[in-house]
């Protein structure tokens, strides 16, 4: 999780909404990655979308079994699905997201019994320095300011 926190601070320095994930696999990092839809101008570039395009290709499959995502956030439903479809065998996350988390907060798509796939969800791993880094980035987005440095 520390490494993706560090994807999450790198977002926020780019102005990002700061969200990082990585991908590890047999105890090794296949992939990190980090929010991207302002530099990209691109809805989808979210931090998980873009850690299973990586490892994806890296595991030379689209079947991402026995792979482990650590996430900052709770992922949206958008990440979530594809989480199913990827076949990601678990879910590590930081801190819920009340507006749109889809891994328990407003519905639990990796584990709907009605999917053909269900991943393990672990959350609150690092919860506080998580949620502490979105609080403090949306706080300086209000001040006008999202780029400035941060010393979460």
């Amino acid at each position: 999780m520390r490494l993706a926190l560090a994807e999450a601070r790198a977002a926020a320095h780019g102005g990002e909404i700061p969200v990082g994930a990585v991908a590890v696999k047999d105890g090794q990092v296949v992939a990190a990655a980090r929010n991207r839809r302002e530099s990209a101008q691109d809805p989808t570039a979210h931090a998980e979308l873009i850690a299973i395009q990586a490892t994806a290709q890296a595991l030379g499959a689209w079947r991402l079994s026995g792979v482990t995502l650590f996430v900052t956030l709770e992922p949206c439903a958008m990440c979530a699905g594809a989480l199913v479809l990827a076949r990601v065998d678990r879910v590590v996350f930081g801190t819920r997201d009340s507006k749109a988390g889809a891994a328990g907060s407003l519905m639990n798509l990796l584990q709907d019994p009605r999917l053909n796939h269900r991943a393990e969800v672990v959350e609150g791993v690092l919860a506080e320095e998580c949620s502490e880094l979105l609080k403090v980035f949306f706080k300086r987005l209000r001040e006008g300011n999202p780029k400035q440095k941060q010393a979460v």
